[in-house]
């Protein structure tokens, strides 16, 4: 397995942990946090020994309490531009990545900290994690997709309310608002993701592959989330998994799919 700069990678049980290590700077993204994600979500596609992915942040404080604001000092307008790109290229590979991600929040997720959590399937929440997005007290907006992802999650009017207020929230009030699917101790929170991966790591990799393209395909413009459906559902019911998966219901058996 690849090393990387700021990140702490493990691959156990079909599991690929991704640890974001700057726990002195409250594993703040900077673009080195960035590329090192891009390059770990790229093992994700790549690699078949992995089959679901946790991504978390070193330490009990943070998941990543925002970006490194250092580096957004004395950009210009095309700078930022592009800085906003590479961010919204990376957390878009998170979210279609064709393998279960979940973010396991532990502590802070602020600005950029919170989109990445977003941009994951799914987002285990601790019971000291707080969630905000800050940006316009620094006078910028959210840059990694902020602006969209929360909308989706919690509906126009409180993501608004949000963005514009600054306001952070708790854990508990996260899972109300629909922001975090689930809150934990905080002891308890990487074995949670674990056993829930666990859990979709014995089911039919293709169709778990499916199931996240096409709910995907209802935020995506110019897509028929419908029509995708449709055309999966076939493309499905195609596959030795699916003539495994018949096999064993009928036969009172555990199924053994291998992802064909």
């Amino acid at each position: 397995m690849k090393e990387f700069k700021t990140l702490l990678t493990d691959l156990t049980d079909g599991i690929y942990t991704i640890t974001i290590n700057r726990e002195d700077k409250m594993n703040a993204l900077n673009r080195q946090v960035v590329s090192d994600l891009n390059d770990a979500i790229d093992e994700v596609y790549s690699n078949p020994e992995i089959k679901s992915v946790i991504i978390t942040g070193k330490g009990p404080k943070a998941f990543a309490a925002g970006a490194d604001i250092g580096e957004f000092k004395g950009l210009t307008a095309e700078q930022g531009v592009q800085l906003a790109k590479r961010g919204h290229e990376v957390f878009n590979k998170i979210e279609q990545a064709p393998k279960p991600v979940i973010a396991a929040v532990n502590g802070f997720a602020l600005g950029g900290g919170c989109e990445l959590a977003m941009a994951c399937h799914i987002r285990i929440a601790s019971e000291n994690a707080k969630f905000g997005q800050p940006e316009v007290n620094l006078g910028i907006i959210p840059g990694y997709g902020g602006t969209q992802r929360l909308v989706q999650l919690i509906g126009k009017g409180k993501a608004l309310e949000l963005l514009m207020t600054a306001d952070m929230v708790d854990a508990v009030c996260a899972e109300k608002m629909g922001l975090v699917n689930d809150v934990v101790l905080t002891v308890e929170l990487l074995e949670t993701c674990r056993a829930m991966l666990a859990k979709i790591n014995t089911k039919a990799p293709i169709a778990i592959s499916k199931v996240i393209e096409c709910v995907h395909a209802h935020y995506t413009d110019g897509m028929d989330g419908f029509n995708t459906e449709i055309e999966e559902f076939g493309n499905t019911v195609a596959t030795e998994d699916f003539i495994e998966g018949a096999s064993a219901f009928l036969e009172k058996r555990k199924a053994h799919f291998k992802g064909k």
